[in-house]
């Protein structure tokens, strides 16, 4: 019962460095997909692929509870990713991406 209960307390670190994700997204005239990751507990990130024939052009806003949000603005090229990432002050409890594409 001792080991089971080490072995509980061991992964309890791992299981709380991950927080939800929640994506609102917006693509106009795009083949545009995405990944989020949660890469550190004060860093957030998303990976936009582009897979059309067409450069895109998007917005993409990091929310984080009460600060303040994050506005990042990147050029997608036709047939490339771009990585996105904000860094907040606080740890981030529940982090909210909106992205608005449309073609460039």
């Amino acid at each position: 019962m001792k080991k089971c209960l080490a072995m509980l307390l061991s992964l309890l670190p791992v299981a709380a460095m991950a927080y939800p994700i929640e994506v609102q997204k917006q693509i106009e005239g795009v083949k545009l997909d995405f990944t989020s990751y949660d890469t550190a507990p004060d860093i957030g990130s998303v990976t936009l692929n582009n897979y059309g024939q067409l450069p895109a052009a998007c917005k993409v806003i990091f929310r984080n509870g009460p600060e303040a949000p994050r506005v990042r603005r990147v050029n997608v090229p036709a047939g490339r990713s771009v990585d996105v990432t904000a860094k907040f002050h606080r740890q981030i409890i529940k982090l909210r991406i909106d992205m608005n594409c449309q073609p460039k």
